[in-house]
């Protein structure tokens, strides 16, 4: 094996998929690309890292809700243009041609071209680490959508695909939620 520098170690882990997050901070929605996400549980609670360098903190801090929505691979460069501009600026459902669409439990729409979508409320926010916490309140799935692969970021702007699905459901059985 060889070394590699520390401040790249970061690219063996980076999680995925790549998401987006929306909010709505009472006058106008928002959306921001994300590549640093974690489930904590089955419940479900998720947890994103963001912070004030991002325009949507200020409304995930403000209203304590957003939705996750997860893009597939054939919306890869409507993410990276979402990710490379500012909300405070730019109306990103316009600029990108997305339809934001009415959820359930929160102000921030859901998107239609998304392959998913989750509603959420946040239950914390841990200011030393950039965390917010959320917890899932419902969930939508596009299975009529033709592309479901989801994208991920090594982090040094490139990006790999979703590929085979491997089953194992057998042998981890003892280790899954009976709702699965």
């Amino acid at each position: 094996m060889e070394e590699m520098q520390m401040s790249k170690a970061f690219t063996l882990m980076e999680p995925g998929p790549v998401v987006l997050i929306t909010t709505d901070d009472g006058e106008k929605h928002n959306i921001m690309t994300i590549s640093w996400t974690m489930v904590m549980d089955f419940k479900p609670i998720f947890a994103i890292t963001t912070g004030q360098w991002n325009h949507s903190f200020a409304a995930l801090e403000k209203k304590r809700e957003c939705v996750i929505a997860i893009p597939a691979v054939d919306m890869l460069d409507k993410v990276i243009g979402i990710g490379t501009c500012s909300g405070k600026e730019t109306d990103k459902f316009e600029k990108f041609a997305l339809t934001p669409v009415k959820g359930k439990y929160v102000k921030a729409p859901l998107i239609k071209e998304c392959l998913a979508n989750i509603e959420c409320k946040v239950t914390d926010i841990i200011k030393k680490h950039n965390i917010v916490v959320l917890e899932g309140v419902a969930a939508y799935y596009d299975s009529a959508r033709k592309e479901k692969r989801t994208l991920h970021a090594v982090g040094d702007g490139t990006f790999i695909v979703d590929g085979r699905k491997l089953d194992r459901r057998e042998m981890m059985r003892s280790k899954l939620p009976d709702s699965l």
